[in-house]
C-alpha cells in the first residue's frame, strides 16, 4: 500500500513556555492516538521546519475521512497537509468536534488557569485510554472533572458536544463559573436553561449545584436532545453523594498547585498534600468511573513523586499506563511548576 507524508502544523500558543514544549507534547499525543483508534499505521513521526515554522510530520497511508477526524481533535492542531514530493503543501479539510465558537476556552481570563490547549491534549490521552476511545467521534462521552475550579475542562467537553460535570470546593469559583456559563450561553442565545439549586442531606445545606440544559441547535432542544451540564460546590472527597454509580467514561483533573483544596482525617485535620488528597479522593472518582473508562490527573512532581501518584492509582484497582508515550507528558510550567501526567483505566 502506498503510503503519504503529512505534516501537522502546530498552533501557536500565547503561553511561551507551553509553546517551548508544544511539540513534544504533540508527538506523545500523536502516538497516543495512533495506538488507540488508528492501528499503528503511523510511521516516521519526528518534528521538522518547514519555511521557518514548527511541523511535526509523519507517513501512512491514505487516511480515509475517519482517521482525518480523530486526527483534527489534537490539542495543538491548527493545520493538517499532505506533503506533496515537490515541496508542495496540500491542505487536508479538517473534521473537528467542536460544537461551539472557540471564545468559549479562550475568553475566560484568570490566574491559575489551567493553559487550554494542555487541558485539551489532557481530556484526549484519558479518552483514548479507555476501553472504548474509538467512540470518541461517535457518541457524546460524559466527562467528570472533580476538582473543576473555574470549568475549563468543562468548557472542553462542552466543545466536543459531550455531556460535562464538575465538582469543586471554592465558592468563588463556582459562582464565578455559574455567571460565566449562564451570560456566554445567553450572549450566543443559545437554547438553555440553567438554575442553582440547594442540596440538602437530613435538612442540612451540604453543598449548591448548577444544572445546565443545552441545545446544541434550536432542533436538538425542540426534540430533546440536550447536553448536560452539572457542577457541585462541595468538597470532592464526597463526590461519590452527587452522581450515580458507574455514570461517567473519563475523570480529569489539573490537580491544585495552591492551597485551595485539602483532605481531611478521621480528626478532622486537613491536608494540603497532592498525595493525601488523591488518596481521599480517588476511592469516590473510581465508583464514578464506567468499567473500561479511564482517569488521567496532572500534577506538579516538585510536590509528589511519580511512583508515589502511580502507587495509589494501583491501590485503587486502576491499571496505570506507564509506558511509551504516557512517559513525555513531562513539562516544565514555571520555575517552581514541573507537570506531568498519568492516565489510568478501570478494568
Amino acid at each position: 500500500m502506498t503510503t503519504r507524508r503529512y505534516g501537522i502544523l502546530i498552533m501557536p500558543a500565547a503561553n511561551r513556555v507551553y509553546a517551548e514544549a508544544s511539540v513534544e507534547l504533540m508527538e506523545a499525543e500523536l502516538e497516543v492516538f495512533d495506538r488507540a483508534v488508528l492501528g499503528g499505521r503511523l510511521e516516521h513521526i519526528v518534528p521538522e521546519t518547514i519555511g521557518g515554522v514548527p511541523y511535526i510530520t509523519f507517513a501512512a497511508p491514505e487516511l480515509s475521512e475517519r482517521e482525518i477526524g480523530f486526527l483534527s481533535n489534537l490539542s495543538s492542531l491548527y493545520a493538517l497537509f499532505g506533503l506533496n514530493a515537490d515541496g508542495t503543501l496540500a491542505p487536508v479539510p479538517l473534521r473537528r468536534l467542536d460544537r461551539f465558537d472557540d471564545d468559549l476556552i479562550t475568553i475566560q481570563k484568570y490566574a491559575g488557569k489551567t493553559n487550554e490547549h494542555f487541558t485539551k491534549m489532557l481530556l484526549n490521552a484519558t479518552i483514548l485510554s479507555t476501553r472504548f476511545a474509538a467512540e470518541m467521534v461517535d457518541r457524546p462521552l460524559a466527562v467528570l472533572d472533580p476538582l473543576c475550579g473555574r470549568g475549563t475542562t468543562l468548557n472542553q467537553a462542552l466543545m466536543y458536544g459531550y455531556d460535562a460535570a464538575g465538582v469543586d470546593i471554592d465558592g468563588k469559583d463556582f459562582e464565578a463559573y455559574a455567571a460565566f456559563i449562564r451570560t456566554y450561553l445567553k450572549r450566543k442565545r443559545m437554547k438553555h436553561s440553567a438554575e442553582i439549586v440547594p442540596v440538602r442531606r437530613d435538612r442540612k445545606l451540604v453543598a449548591r449545584r448548577l444544572e445546565v440544559s443545552i441545545g446544541l441547535s434550536k432542533e436538538e432542544y425542540k426534540s430533546g436532545e440536550k447536553r448536560r451540564l452539572t457542577v457541585v460546590n462541595a468538597d470532592t472527597t464526597s463526590a461519590g453523594a452527587f452522581f450515580p454509580r458507574e455514570s461517567f467514561d473519563v475523570i480529569v483533573a489539573d490537580a491544585p498547585y495552591g492551597v485551595q483544596h485539602g483532605s481531611r482525617d478521621r480528626q478532622q485535620h486537613l491536608s494540603r498534600r497532592p498525595l493525601d488528597l488523591l488518596a481521599a479522593a480517588l476511592p469516590e472518582w473510581t465508583g464514578l468511573l464506567r468499567p473500561g473508562g479511564a482517569v488521567g490527573i496532572s500534577w506538579n512532581t516538585y510536590v509528589a513523586g511519580r511512583d508515589d501518584v502511580a502507587e495509589v492509582f494501583a491501590k485503587n484497582g486502576l491499571e496505570v499506563l506507564d509506558e511509551g508515550p504516557y512517559r513525555r507528558f513531562r513539562h516544565r510550567v514555571d520555575q517552581a511548576i514541573i507537570r506531568d501526567v498519568i492516565v489510568a483505566r478501570k478494568p
